[in-house]
């Protein structure tokens, strides 16, 4: 059965989007430097992108990250020319999708959303990503086996945070690795059940 990964860059204050969010600026005001170690090209942080990706088998994303990111990632979704499938929650589908996109929209919940896209993933993983809200309804249900944090060494001082409200109780991590750049100081952790 697929891992399910929570893969998300976030500051060290714990936000994920910088404040002030709006279409022109989906990421917030200076937002995208949270996403900077992604493009750029130490030998480490490239390492890690790849080799993410590299057993990627399907994507989880909330529909206020697809309305956002749609623009950037056109009909081929986050992971480009790879065109792995893209499970998005949302109440409706919207009227206009790119031609031969690689989304699929999902209005059965997050277990439906799983489901499919644990399917389409057959032994490769599945990631969750993009999107606070998304990312904590999956945690809260228990449904996360790993969390993978790209820490960016900046104090946003506002926008989305990233583990809250997470409810009751702690959940217990254990930690599987880390990798140090100038970018991003990239975290990997189990959820221990």
């Amino acid at each position: 059965m697929a891992k399910v990964i929570f893969d998300i860059s976030m500051s060290l204050d714990g936000f994920m989007t910088a404040a002030n969010q709006r279409p022109e600026e989906p990421m917030g005001e200076g937002g995208e430097q949270l996403v900077q170690w992604a493009f750029g090209d130490n030998p480490a942080d490239r390492e890690v992108l790849t080799g993410g990706v590299a057993g990627l088998g399907a994507v989880i994303a909330g529909r206020r990250t697809y309305d956002t990111s749609l623009p950037w990632w056109g009909a081929d979704g986050p992971t480009g020319p790879a065109r792995v499938p893209v499970f998005v929650l949302s109440h409706d589908e919207p009227e206009d999708t790119p031609a031969g996109g690689v989304y699929t929209f999902v209005t059965g919940g997050i277990e439906d959303a799983l489901k499919q896209a644990k399917a389409a993933a057959g032994d490769k993983y599945v990631t969750v990503m993009g999107g606070a809200d998304t990312g904590q309804q999956y945690l809260r249900a228990g449904l996360v086996d790993e969390l993978s944090i790209h820490l960016i060494p900046v104090l946003s001082s506002g926008g989305t945070r990233m583990f809250e409200p997470l409810g009751n109780g702690h959940v217990q991590l254990e930690h599987l690795g880390s990798v140090q750049t100038a970018a991003a100081t990239h975290l990997r952790f189990r959820v221990v059940r």
